[in-house]
């Protein structure tokens, strides 16, 4: 079907059938009917939208293309009132925004959920304006062998950002499958072929609570696996439990339009993670007045309730969550550190700590 009639029967049938869904992966537009729409096979459908020929050819008029943007917009239910903004999201997304292939090993799928919680940009402007989303587990249609060849023509074609969601399961590669194959050789097959890679969230920036003593997976971060296979592309890390979306973006944006962003030693962005919870604290000034809550409905500050700010590098006690809502700290509860190196992986991690003195904490807060 050619394709200016495709999209004139989509706009027909939109308002009298389920439209499901509208996926954009990249440059590829998967789109879900009912097979009654078509009346043809499934791979008969996978054909005419999956190879990202029917939108973004270059020898679309300007007049289909508005008319593709505004069909795209009323089969979202946004109304032909959001066609311009549709449009040029499709431009800026076909001009060559950072192509992204996204990657989750041992992960709870936290910092997929808190990059869709993005508030500037949101969701919708975040894989379409600022990245050029090739494939994520989470949120792509695709499934089964579509969803493997798409990553493998990604692979092989190169030019694109890794990110990876997750530790990788280095002693036991059979926890963690995509494809029939461990996602240890995914990763090491993406990496090698990736601009950069970066890892999004304390467990691919450090291990995590996968890397947790006696975890049997051998679950390691992103960086000692990028050197166990001699990968030396360049990394960045984001930890957090979850990760911040603003991190994430800012670090996307950075690497697109400036390059590699400037690192500490933990490969760290400096512009987010330069300086401890600690000295950014609206407690802090209890602190230095021997002020403590014993019970965390008491003001004061909150190191003997388990805060352990003081050895945490992150920039969320004045960035907030939630669109500029809150932090943990601002809402009365301690600082768990989840950005640090050693998160969760030692049972004697002071997270629970209430009431005991921390000694590296107390030294660090007392410099």
């Amino acid at each position: 079907m050619h394709k200016k009639c495709v999209w004139r029967e989509i706009a027909k049938k939109t308002s009298s059938t389920r439209f499901c869904v509208l996926v954009l992966i990249g440059t590829h537009f998967e789109v879900l009917f009912n097979n009654s729409i078509w009346g043809r096979s499934s791979s008969q459908r996978s054909s005419i939208f999956t190879k990202g020929h029917l939108v973004l050819q270059k020898n679309i008029s300007r007049r289909d293309f508005t008319k593709l943007a505004t069909a795209l917009a009323g089969s979202l239910g946004l109304g032909a009132a959001a066609a311009p903004r549709t449009a040029t999201a499709l431009e800026k997304l076909a001009a060559g925004k950072p192509n992204v292939l996204w990657l989750q090993a041992l992960s709870c799928s936290g910092c997929t959920v808190s990059a869709l919680n993005s508030y500037q940009p949101d969701a919708i402007d975040l894989i379409t304006e600022y990245m050029s989303l090739l494939f994520h587990s989470t949120i792509s249609s695709a499934t089964g062998s579509l969803a493997s060849s798409v990553i493998s023509e990604t692979i092989d074609q190169g030019d694109f950002l890794l990110v990876v969601e997750g530790s990788i399961p280095l002693g036991m590669p059979e926890a963690c499958m995509s494809g029939g194959r461990p996602i240890s050789e995914l990763i090491a097959k993406a990496a090698g072929r990736a601009k950069a890679v970066v890892a999004v969230g304390t467990c691919s920036s450090f291990g995590g609570i996968p890397a947790a003593e006696n975890n049997p997976t051998g679950a390691v971060s992103v960086r000692d696996f990028l050197d166990s296979e001699s990968i030396g592309k360049p990394l960045i890390n984001l930890p957090g439990c979850p990760c911040h979306p603003d991190w994430l973006v800012g670090t996307l944006v950075h690497v697109t339009e400036f390059g590699m962003p400037s690192l500490d030693d933990d490969l760290r962005p400096t512009m987010f993670y330069s300086k401890v919870v600690h000295d950014q604290c609206p407690r802090f000034a209890d602190y230095e007045r021997g002020n403590f809550a014993e019970s965390f409905s008491d003001s004061g500050c909150l190191f003997k309730l388990g805060c352990v700010g003081a050895r945490t590098f992150s920039d969320c006690i004045h960035r907030r969550w939630n669109g500029g809502v809150n932090s943990c700290i601002d809402s009365g509860a301690p600082c768990i550190g989840c950005a640090g190196k050693d998160f969760a992986k030692k049972a004697d991690f002071p997270l629970y700590r209430i009431g005991q003195e921390d000694a590296l904490v107390t030294e660090l807060a007392q410099r």
